[in-house]
Formats: structure tokens, C-alpha cells, sequence
């Protein structure tokens, strides 16, 4: 089963040499967001994204998302911030909006599923951004196979993943309900999944800018 470590504003610090430990391990950590569950590794390691697929059981033609801790971590991940990307990470970030940016050369298909593009999110925990300032971006792709519910606290993440992953970073019950709001701002902004941002809020922070926000 996983190591599971206690994971709070005061207990961060503690935890962060055994998450770069397995990180440098081709490791894969359980860690809360302030959705749900989420598991972590390195963006660049390519044997830590081959066994994040296989653990979920990912299709090979979904993306998977980045977090990062600050924006200034963008830049290894993102070809350009366009006018209307830029407008919602100030209006909206750090919080539950994915951004879907051009994705920078050289990432991994495994990121991109051959999109060209990469979803990212700024998380709003002070926890997680602390995280993230060490150990830099992170995969945060829900904490479940493929097709089934995502998980919200760590000992249902023990149960259902802990054979297969290494670390889980317990920071108690994650608030659930919906997932994060995406939007592809590569060009037109699109809506690609509703969440805990609502549609309307983007669009009306968007048409103040001449944006129109499609799906």
C-alpha cells in the first residue's frame, strides 16, 4: 500500500523530502486539490506519465492536466498566453479554472494526447502552491480510473489506488462536488467542461474584453 503523510500548512514542509524522493523515482503521488484528489508527477518524466496511465487506465486521446504553484511556472508548458487566456488567469486564477494553453515543444504526446494544446490550473490551496514552488508543475489528474467517480479523501485513495501508487499527501476531506471549469483559450474561447466556475461568469468576464465564449 501507498506511504500516507499528513499534508497541512503546518506539517508541508515535513513531507516535501519524501515527494521529492519518489518524484525522483518516477513516483506517483496522491495529493488533495480544492476539488478532489488529484495525482502528481513530473510533467517531463516520461516513465512517471506511462505509469499514470496505466494506473488509471487512461485513453491515450485525453489530455492531462498541469498545476502549477505560480504563473511564472507557465513558461516551461506554453508555446504563447493569449489575449483571452491572459484575461482569465487576472480575472480568474489562482481558482478551479483549467486554461487550455499551446502547448510549448517538446512535451510529451502523453500530456498533449497529440493536441498541440495543454491544460493548466492554478490551484487557490496555499498548501498545494507551496507544494508546487519546490517541487515545480505537476500533473493533477483526478485520483481515479478512467470511467469511475473521482475519489475525495485519502483512505478512499489507499483503497482503490494505494497498491499502485506510491505517496498520498492526506490533507483531509477535499470539497468535492464539481470538477474544475476548462476553457480552450487558444483562440475563440470555448467551454470544453462546465464546473465549479460557472459558464456565465466566464462569459461576462470575456464580453467585457469583445470575447464570445463558445461550446
Amino acid at each position: 500500500m501507498a506511504l500516507v503523510l499528513p499534508f497541512t500548512d503546518a506539517s508541508c514542509d515535513a513531507a516535501l523530502p519524501e515527494v521529492q524522493r519518489v518524484l525522483a523515482r518516477h513516483g506517483v503521488v496522491a495529493l488533495p486539490t480544492e476539488t478532489y484528489y488529484g495525482l502528481a508527477v513530473r510533467p517531463t518524466d516520461e516513465a512517471a506519465l506511462r505509469r499514470l496511465v496505466e494506473v488509471k487506465g487512461r485513453p491515450p486521446d485525453k489530455p492531462i492536466l498541469v498545476l502549477i504553484g505560480a504563473p511564472e511556472q507557465l513558461v516551461p508548458l506554453v508555446d504563447a498566453i493569449t489575449p483571452a487566456a491572459s484575461l482569465l488567469m487576472e480575472r480568474f486564477w489562482p481558482g478551479p479554472l483549467t486554461i487550455v494553453f499551446p502547448a510549448a515543444s517538446g512535451l510529451s504526446p502523453l500530456l498533449t494526447a497529440g493536441s498541440g494544446t495543454i491544460g493548466v490550473r492554478w490551484s487557490p490551496l496555499p498548501v498545494l502552491q507551496r507544494l508546487l514552488t519546490h517541487t515545480g508543475p505537476l500533473t493533477g489528474t483526478s485520483a481515479n480510473r478512467s470511467s469511475e467517480s473521482p475519489l475525495a479523501d485519502a483512505g478512499a485513495v489507499q483503497k482503490v489506488l494505494g497498491s499502485c501508487i506510491d505517496l498520498i499527501l492526506d490533507g483531509g476531506r477535499a470539497p468535492g462536488g464539481s470538477a474544475s471549469t476548462v476553457v480552450d483559450a487558444c483562440e475563440c474561447p470555448r467551454l470544453l467542461r462546465a464546473g465549479v466556475i460557472a459558464a456565465d461568469h466566464i462569459r461576462a468576464a470575456l464580453e467585457q474584453s469583445g470575447y464570445i465564449l463558445s461550446s
